[in-house]
């Protein structure tokens, strides 16, 4: 499986799993399914609709209400129409069908995708036929199509589900109190980074990379007083962070 290196925010360098082409293409069936799905309960509930309506003989109420109907139509299967941008967007670089497949759209620079980065992979879906798409992603360096050449992303194989620890926020738990006031000075994007590395680092078994940016970590905000083990330490500060976004 080819592996994708990823350069942090913090200069930590990560590697993940390139998604190769049979995930995706899985994913994309499965995707394909689920908006042919939506577009086919959306055409029979229309259709059921106008054929259920009366002609009253009175023909400009008639052709009213099947204008109103097509707008609806037209309105209900937009979704659909921009299927990916949505899901991508609001699910957090996946669709439904990368949930399944357990595959994720990132950016090689470290960040988090944002809209623009998805609203781009969307545009190229016009340009990334199967064929084309399935061809770059097999030889390009990063498997990307040009999609994801433009907007500097890429997909990667999860090793596990999705759930609300892989967000940089904890759930909140009452009576905490926090531990580092420095907390207030740290960004998004070093949360952020503190989240991946210490997932990497479990998942991957290299604590190495813990002990390289808790040091960094502790440089940048002038935290003194930190326990030796890196990973209590980076777990405190990213609890700290969370509780603090709450409390904002």
């Amino acid at each position: 499986m080819e592996k994708i290196k990823i350069n942090t925010t913090q200069n930590v360098s990560l590697s993940y799993e390139a998604a190769g082409v049979g995930p995706r293409i899985l994913a994309g069936l499965l995707d394909m399914i689920f908006v042919y799905a939506y577009f086919l309960i959306v055409a029979l509930i229309f259709s059921f609709a106008i054929s259920r309506s009366r002609y009253t003989g009175d023909y400009e109420k008639t052709e009213n209400y099947n204008q109103l109907m097509i707008g609806l139509f037209i309105l209900c299967i937009l979704p659909a129409l921009i299927y990916h941008l949505l899901c991508e967007t609001f699910l957090n670089g996946q669709s439904f069908g990368k949930k399944i497949v357990k595959i994720k759209v990132i950016k090689l620079n470290g960040t988090q995708p944002n809209f623009s980065s998805f609203l781009i992979r969307s545009m190229f879906r016009l340009i990334d036929r199967p064929m084309i798409a399935l061809v770059t992603v097999a030889v390009s360096k990063n498997s990307q199509r040009f999609g994801d050449m433009i907007a500097g992303t890429t997909v990667i194989q999860l090793n596990k589900p999705i759930t609300i620890n892989d967000t940089i926020l904890h759930k909140h738990k009452t009576n905490y109190k926090i531990s580092y006031s420095q907390v207030s000075l740290i960004s998004d994007k070093d949360a952020n980074t503190i989240k991946e590395v210490l997932d990497f680092s479990r998942n991957q078994n290299q604590p190495q990379h813990l002990t390289l940016l808790s040091e960094k970590i502790r440089k940048k905000y002038g935290i003194a007083g930190v326990p030796k083990n890196d990973e209590e330490f980076l777990n405190t500060l990213l609890m700290d962070y969370s509780h603090y976004q709450f409390e904002k």
